[in-house]
């Protein structure tokens, strides 16, 4: 599965990951391959990012956009800081 996070700025993250946890506006949700095709809205908190070789990248956002479809993720966020 792909991931591609990208702010305003510029684009933080993209590469082949095993999973994704992302701060829904109703609660969080891990996305892993195969994952139904959804659009939604992100609200603050913080992403967590397992690659294909298990290392975790956290990330905090204030709020954002997530789009899957067909193994591909998108993450479109503001206020991101590393954590």
């Amino acid at each position: 599965m792909n991931l591609v996070v990208l702010t305003p700025d510029k684009e933080v993250f993209a590469g082949e990951i095993k999973s994704v946890k992302v701060p829904g506006i109703t609660g969080q949700f891990e996305i892993l391959a195969g994952h139904a095709p959804i659009v939604s809205s992100l609200g603050e908190g913080a992403i967590r990012i397992i690659d294909t070789k298990g290392s975790n990248t956290s990330y905090k956002i204030t709020k954002g956009f997530v789009e899957v479809l067909n193994n591909e993720v998108s993450l479109l966020v503001q206020g991101l800081t590393e954590s």
